[in-house]
């Protein structure tokens, strides 16, 4: 007996002689000790670098092949022994209970008994795979049954929906025969109809041609028409124009009666009434003195002062900043003549008066630019001279009697203006004026 026993020890088993399910296990457990087995061959070194769960799966068949050397399967199997030692143990002791895992240690570590402990796995394996294929049989006869009922039931729908196909086009047929005589009744009376539109068309031919006839020879009464009136108005205009010219050489003549004896009288060409001069000595002398010779200031109100900038050739002058800084003294220099120029556009586009804004300047080596509205002239005073200069040159050179209007509040500027008959408006009034 114990010579049996040692037979079956030293009995080879082949792993290709395993069953599948045993091999793949042994190829399993030996890959997941693989990286502390010693002397591994190059291309299991390289499997066992993978990850665990990739060596089996990618290294599988090379470590298979490897497993045929007895040498590196006793170093896998001494492997196995130290990392699951309690599996080594149950199988040692009788087994785990599982017999694939059994089979799988037995034929690695080789204990005794191991081929009888993997006869017994494969029959198992055997038992186990002929359940499974019952149980596909089972369930791929139930399978065919309900293809077979599902076929079944398909052709007898097929069959159903033949008849009824085969009734539809019976009743297609009887549908069609009514249309093709409907097509041969409707073809009959389009021809009709044709006939029919060919005989109005002729007539219709004919009597556009009368019609084509008529209107050429109405065509040609209106050429004729229009040619007698272009002769009646070239006629007419040849009149105009002769007693146009009658007219032109007369009045020609008369102005220059009238300008020769202008000469001779020696007129004077002004356009004023008596009345005018009457009314500008009067404003002359409010505005220079009164009898007494004491000078008149006669405060100006906004009404006032824009029937004095309506008058014809009327002239402004605003000292800037003088005016800006009463009401905005809180802004920039440059928000100030921006909101004072914005305000003046409409009342200068509505008086048309000439309207010159000065600024202050004489400490500023650079001039600021500026968009002035239409009809009106922005100037900044030159370096080293203030702007009151500036307008005094500019009231200086204005001729006596034209309606000339300073805004400024400075008494001083006032004062030195006020001899050039000067109307004088305080900052305060033009600003209503604007806000109106």
């Amino acid at each position: 007996m114990e010579e049996r026993e040692q037979v079956d020890e030293s009995a080879e088993v082949a792993l290709a002689d395993l069953p599948v399910e045993v091999r793949t296990r042994v190829v399993a457990v030996v890959a997941s000790v693989l990286p502390g087995v010693t002397g591994l061959p190059p291309a299991l070194r390289r499997v066992a670098g993978f990850a665990p769960a990739r060596r089996a799966r990618l290294g599988g068949t090379a470590i298979a092949a490897a497993l045929a050397d007895p040498g590196l399967r006793e170093r896998a199997a001494h492997q196995v022994a130290v990392q699951r030692a309690d599996e080594v143990r149950a199988l040692r002791d009788g087994g785990s209970g599982d017999a694939l895992e059994d089979a799988a240690l037995g034929w690695l570590l080789r204990p005794r008994g191991w081929t009888h402990r993997l006869d017994a796995a494969v029959s198992t394996v055997a038992a186990r795979e002929e359940s499974a294929e019952r149980s596909r049989e089972a369930r791929l006869r139930e399978r065919t049954e309900q293809a077979e009922q599902a076929l079944r039931e398909a052709r007898a729908a097929h069959r159903q929906q033949v008849e009824e196909l085969k009734a539809e086009v019976v009743t297609l047929r009887h549908r069609l025969g009514e249309t093709r005589t409907a097509e041969r009744s409707a073809r009959e009376e389009v021809e009709r109809l044709r006939v029919e539109l060919d005989e109005a068309g002729a007539h219709e031919q004919a009597a556009l041609a009368q019609q084509d006839k008529e209107l050429r020879r109405l065509r040609s009464r209106v050429e004729d028409l229009e040619a007698q009136t272009q002769t009646q108005r070239r006629a007419g205009r040849s009149e105009r124009e002769e007693a146009s010219a009658r007219a032109r050489v007369l009045l020609e003549t008369v102005i220059d009666a009238a300008s020769g004896l202008r000469r001779e009288l020696a007129l004077p060409t002004g356009s004023t009434s008596p009345a005018e001069a009457v009314e500008q000595v009067l404003e002359d002398d409010a505005a220079r003195g009164g009898p007494t010779g004491r000078p008149v200031s006669t405060p100006i109100s906004a009404t006032v002062l824009e029937q004095h900038l309506s008058l014809p050739h009327s002239r402004l002058v605003i000292d800037g900043y003088n005016v800006t800084k009463a009401v905005w003294s809180g802004s920039s220099l440059e928000t100030q003549r921006s909101r004072l120029l914005a305000l003046l556009a409409p009342l200068v586009a509505r008086t048309r008066a000439e309207t010159t804004v000065v600024f202050d300047a004489a400490d500023v080596d650079m001039r600021p630019a500026v968009s002035a509205p239409r009809g009106v002239k922005v100037l900044f005073s030159p370096y080293g001279v203030i702007a009151d200069r500036v307008i005094e040159d500019l009231v200086g050179v204005e001729p006596e009697g034209r309606v000339l209007v300073v805004v400024t509040d400075d008494q001083e500027l006032r004062a030195r203006t006020s001899e050039r008959g000067v109307r004088h408006v305080a900052a305060r009034v033009l600003l209503d004026l604007l806000a109106r």
